[in-house]
């Protein structure tokens, strides 16, 4: 394929995780394509990991989410509609060479057979009948193979060999200035552990008591400042984790964007995590990350990169998969103690 004159859509809508491990994609291709226009169709709600990205031509948002709370709650089906005719005519604005569907289920298989391209390529294992829309599957080992190496079968698919990345989330100078004033008062001799608590999945929650005795036994065995990170919902149960430890910690739930957060966790020595998006960001920030899993699978969504740790309990049922669970005994069983031991191998204070 030609380096020169190429035009290239990546459609990658969500979630935060899986946008943070598409980044090596859109590097590589960068690489292998100097001179070529790409672009990307992304969801609001992970927007702000890509937006900015040196190697992007064009971020094209796609407003779903809001479409659909104003389609329910404000019932503006003739507003939104007109929204929708005035994305797609963005979509189809520009013929690619290559259109790359990276979510494969229906929303971005429609987004797919919209946007003009020559070439239409999705992995194998789509899903949705969002495989229909696509001129060209790209296959890999397995399923157990990790997210990030899968999308970047499909660069090797475009003739890209020996891929280097970095992978990090670009951040701007704004978001910087904005973390090291929440970090104002932290003693700098300190290292910095933060902690990620909470989860969409109900099955991947661990006991919330755990989070604030794993957070006093760092704060006072390893002289750790310990910072609390998560969304604006989150806030109340973190503030209840806070009220009952014993020892001083930062509570920042709700008070960075995705660039800040990002930031914020490249300062870490350690970053502990249920498996979640943030997880994925710290990995990609270089902060050594402690996942915390359950019903998923490390293999194919663990934290990326040798200097990471995964606890967990290996039992005949995990993983399942689940979004919820009856028992949930494979995060119950997993002790404070175990924790806080991987923490101590990770940390370098």
């Amino acid at each position: 394929m030609n380096k020169h004159n190429l035009d290239i859509l990546i459609i990658k809508l969500s979630a935060i995780g899986d946008v943070v491990h598409s980044l090596p994609l859109l590097e590589v291709l960068r690489d292998r394509f100097p001179d070529a226009r790409i672009d990307w169709v992304i969801e609001e709600a992970a927007s702000n990991i890509v937006e900015g990205h040196p190697d992007l031509d064009e971020l094209i948002v796609f407003p779903r989410k809001s479409w659909l709370d104003r389609c329910i709650r404000k019932r503006e089906y003739i507003n939104v509609g007109r929204d929708l005719i005035t994305f797609l005519k963005e979509v189809r604005r520009r013929e690619y060479d290559v259109v790359i569907d990276l979510q494969g289920l229906l929303k971005s298989g429609v987004l797919t057979f919209f946007a003009r391209g020559s070439r239409k390529i999705g992995l194998n294992g789509a899903r949705e009948g969002s495989s229909l829309f696509v001129k060209e599957q790209v296959g890999f080992p397995g399923p157990e193979m990790h997210a990030l190496d899968r999308y970047l079968c499909v660069a090797k698919h475009l003739g890209v060999s020996d891929p280097v990345w970095n992978g990090k989330i670009p951040i701007y100078d704004t978001d910087k200035i904005c973390v090291n004033d929440l970090l104002v008062g932290l003693e700098r001799n300190r290292a910095l552990v933060a902690i990620n608590p909470m989860a969409k999945w109900e099955s991947k929650l661990w006991d919330l008591e755990r989070f604030g005795c794993l957070a006093d036994v760092i704060n006072t065995n390893l002289g750790a400042a310990t910072i609390f990170t998560g969304s604006e919902s989150d806030k109340s149960a973190i503030e209840k984790i806070v009220a009952n430890m014993t020892t001083k910690t930062l509570n920042l739930a709700g008070k960075t964007n995705l660039k800040q957060l990002a930031y914020l966790y490249g300062k870490c020595a350690v970053v502990v995590s249920t498996d979640t998006g943030p997880m994925h960001m710290a990995a990609a920030m270089g902060s050594s990350v402690v996942g915390i899993f359950g019903p998923t699978s490390p293999l194919r969504t663990g934290p990326y990169g040798r200097k990471h740790r995964v606890v967990r309990v290996g039992l005949p049922c995990s993983p399942c998969f689940k979004k919820s669970c009856d028992h949930m005994s494979c995060m119950k069983r997993i002790t404070v103690e175990q924790v806080y031991d991987t923490v101590k191998e990770v940390i370098d204070i």
